[in-house]
C-alpha cells in the first residue's frame, strides 16, 4: 500500500516537528518514508540552500526554482518510494508554491499551478494536512525557539499574511477533500495527536 501525503502550513505552524513525531508514531503500522521540499534529494538540497539562504531574486526566478527542485525530488524520492508501496510524509509540496509565490507573491495561483503542473506531471498527493496556525502565533514561536530565520521567514508581516489568506483560498476551492485542516494555534502535543488519527483514518480506507 502506498500514499503521498503532505503537510502544509505558514512559518511557524510546526510543521517539521509535527512530521517528525506523526512519522514515528505510523512507523510501528506503517513503512514510512519522510522527506521535504524544497530538498530531499542531493540536487533538491542544492537548490533549497539559493533560495532561502542566497540574495532576494525576481519572484518568477523563485518559482521556476522550486518547482525545478520539485521534479527533482519526485524523481529521486517521492516516486521510486511509492513504487516500493510506502507512505510518504512530505514537508510541503506544490501548495507551498500557490501559496507563497503564486498568491503572496502576486504571481497568479493558475501561472505557478502551470509551472507545477509540468514539474509534478500529475502528481499531486493524496492527502494534505494544512496545520492552521495565525500569523502572529507562527511568527511568536520562530523567534521563541531560536530558529535560524531563512530568507522566507524575513518577509514582512503583509507578505505572510497574504500567504494565509493563499492557503485558505486553496482548501477553499478544494473539490476533491484533499485538505483536512487542523487548527495549530493549541499545543504541539494535540497537534501531533489530531494529525496522527487524521492519516490514520485516511490510511485505514486503502
Amino acid at each position: 500500500m502506498s500514499a503521498f501525503i503532505t503537510l502544509e502550513g505558514p512559518e511557524g505552524s510546526g510543521k517539521t516537528t509535527v512530521l517528525q513525531q506523526v512519522a514515528e508514531k505510523l512507523a510501528t503500522e506503517y513503512n514510512i518514508i519522510s522527506t521535504r521540499e524544497p530538498g530531499g534529494v542531493n540536487t533538491g538540497e542544492q537548490i533549497r540552500k539559493i533560495l532561502l539562504e542566497g540574495e532576494a531574486m525576481d519572484e518568477r526566478t523563485e518559482a521556476l526554482l522550486f518547482a525545478a527542485s520539485r521534479r527533482e525530488h519526485l524523481v529521486g524520492k517521492v516516486i521510486p518510494a511509492l513504487e516500493e508501496n510506502k507512505v510518504v510524509l512530505c514537508d510541503r509540496y506544490i501548495d507551498s508554491s500557490l501559496a507563497y509565490q503564486g498568491y503572496a507573491r502576486g504571481i497568479g495561483i493558475e501561472e505557478v499551478r502551470s509551472i507545477n503542473e509540468f514539474a509534478i506531471n500529475g502528481l499531486y498527493p493524496d492527502l494534505t494536512i494544512y496545520l492552521d496556525v495565525s500569523v502572529e502565533v507562527g511568527r511568536n514561536r520562530i523567534i521563541k525557539n531560536l530558529r535560524q530565520q531563512n530568507r522566507l521567514d524575513q518577509e514582512d508581516l503583509a507578505f505572510h499574511e497574504k500567504v494565509v489568506a493563499g492557503y485558505h483560498q486553496l482548501i477553499k476551492e478544494d473539490d476533491n477533500g484533499r485538505f483536512v485542516v487542523i487548527d495549530a494555534d493549541k499545543n504541539i502535543d494535540d497537534v501531533v495527536n489530531e494529525t496522527y488519527k487524521s492519516i490514520i483514518k485516511y490510511l485505514k480506507k486503502l
